[in-house]
């Protein structure tokens, strides 16, 4: 019945039954002519899609501890959100960039004495070795300084209680002032920061979360049974207030406050995560790193009970990034102490082999960086493939207009050409793959995966490498003919496609799209 249907439909040639539940469809060379015109007409902007409908979106990506700079693993969480909050805006949703400051925690108190460390210095001190438990990386002799320049000697006359609190601001702004700007040289810019200090300073929303979950049924007093296997990290045997996360899929309820009176990590992100439904986000994506996948289901439970139904949850895991050298492991930052930074690895490397080669991975598989092999010119760096690619385009359409002076070449112009002269099988390979661009667009954002982005740019950047080197032993295959300019036009109408999705897609990514390679 369907084949019966498809064979009346205009633009298909040939519609047949091909065994159980597949059709087989071929469709008239016309098609690929139309989405070529609409690519042209078009131009950066083919393949948006509306899909979203202006809903909503919130991701939050990075959010790192602002206990010091970002390393590379931070670094993929960064580009693999940002990246996806690009596609997201491209596919019609209504997008905000979000970092959540981990500031009301103990990391920020370890921060906070390993800065009055490093205060001391600054007045003369000689502090010897870093103890065992402190940040021992160079990047805060920095905030020593600042606060010795504050405050002088007066810090060191007063009781730790006293002191902790105004070294911890100093100390966690400047770690977020360099973590901005580490976040600025792979060029992700947050449009919104959000404190968690915040949840608890003034109005306590964390205790207001807590009440509007008891009211409808989702608190109760109780205790937890001992765990199975492992020990669970927040098992007391104690009565305790108790979040009723089992009713919506968790393996066991999970306690809020701590048996000192304070909350939980648990209760804080409930508050957080109840304030961005409030706020009126739809879906909530928060990208992680690996080792937080035992928190997802917890946290997918809080939003189904705190959201009604409103709102969705879907956390986006970044596996780790095994930085090399020439296939050797990279040793580890002087200046941060314990890891390479995200800032040493780009001013190495540059910004965008790191962008796109965060992305050319799933975010869920590991990642093996080569710091030689990303900046290789050679079909072997996928980056410098795509970008070559596009600057090869753009030389096609220097040298085509150099050569055909008295054609309409714009955009306009090349589309109102002669297409059905591209019956090359290499040029209707290209075209079809042109034409997979916008679904691509629409399933990519619809699953929150970047990288598949990363991958068509990588196939089509091949089709057109393969295309070309075919043209090197056939000349009559060659971009410009310069005896025949109506093929050329048509030839250079298939180019000015090819780079203008080149182009979108690598803005998607984050990577700039070179006229040139030298």
């Amino acid at each position: 019945a369907l084949v019966a249907k498809l064979r009346t439909t205009q633009g298909v040639v040939k519609a047949d039954v091909a065994g159980p539940g597949f059709i087989n469809l071929a469709l008239d060379n016309a098609v690929w002519f139309d989405v070529l015109r609409a690519a042209l007409r078009d131009g950066e902007k083919f393949g948006r899609s509306e899909l979203g409908k202006g809903e909503k979106v919130n991701v939050e990506y990075v959010s790192a501890n602002p206990t010091g700079p970002m390393h590379v693993g931070h670094g993929r969480g960064a580009v693999f959100g940002d990246a996806l909050a690009n596609l997201l805006a491209f596919a019609g949703y209504s997008v905000t960039r979000e970092y959540y400051i981990n500031d009301a925690g103990a990391q920020v108190d370890v921060l906070a004495r390993s800065a009055f460390l490093r205060y001391r210095e600054a007045l003369g001190e000689d502090i010897g070795e870093i103890p065992e438990g402190l940040y021992p990386g160079d990047y805060l002799i920095p905030v020593g300084k600042a606060l010795a320049e504050k405050h002088g000697r007066a810090l060191l006359q007063k009781l730790e209680s006293e002191w902790l609190p105004l070294v911890r601001q100093t100390a966690i702004d400047g770690m977020m002032d360099m973590i901005r700007e580490d976040l600025a040289a792979i060029e992700i810019r947050h449009e919104h920061f959000f404190s968690e200090r915040s949840l608890t300073s003034g109005t306590d929303k964390v205790a207001e979360t807590i009440e509007t979950l008891r009211k409808a049924g989702h608190i109760y007093e109780g205790r937890l049974p001992p765990p199975k296997g492992a020990p669970v990290e927040d098992y007391e045997d104690r009565e305790q207030t108790l979040f009723r996360a089992t009713a919506f899929g968790d393996d066991v309820d999970r306690p809020l406050k701590k048996s000192d009176g304070s909350y939980t990590y648990f209760a804080a992100d409930m508050a957080y995560h109840r304030d961005k439904i409030e706020r009126g986000f739809k879906t909530l994506i928060d990208v992680w790193g690996a080792d937080h996948g035992g928190y997802v289901k917890r946290m997918n439970a809080a939003v189904k009970a705190l959201g009604g139904g409103r709102a969705v949850l879907d956390v986006k895991l970044c596996q780790l990034v095994r930085l090399l050298r020439d296939g050797e492991p990279v040793k580890m930052s002087k200046r941060a102490g314990d890891f390479v930074t995200l800032r040493e690895v780009v001013d190495e490397v540059g910004v965008e082999p790191v962008r796109f080669m965060m992305l050319f991975r799933k975010n869920d598989a590991q990642l093996d960086f080569d710091l030689a092999k990303v900046i290789e010119q050679s079909r072997e760096n996928p980056v410098f493939y795509v970008q070559y690619a596009h600057a090869r385009g753009r030389s096609v359409l220097r040298n085509g207009a150099a050569a055909i002076r008295d054609q309409d070449l714009s955009p306009a112009g090349l589309a109102s050409s002669a297409l059905e002269l591209l019956d090359d099988s290499g040029e209707l390979g290209l075209l079809k793959k042109l034409a997979q661009w916008p679904r691509l667009v629409e399933s990519a954002a619809d699953v929150h995966e970047p990288h598949r982005v990363a991958f068509y740019l990588h196939e089509l950047a091949s089709d057109l490498h393969s295309h070309w080197n075919r043209g090197k032993d056939a000349p009559h295959l060659r971009f410009i003919i310069e005896d025949n300019p109506r093929l050329t036009v048509a030839r250079l109408s298939l180019i000015q496609g090819i780079v203008s999705v080149l182009a979108s897609g690598l803005a998607i990514l984050g990577v700039r799209a070179a006229e040139e390679m030298r």
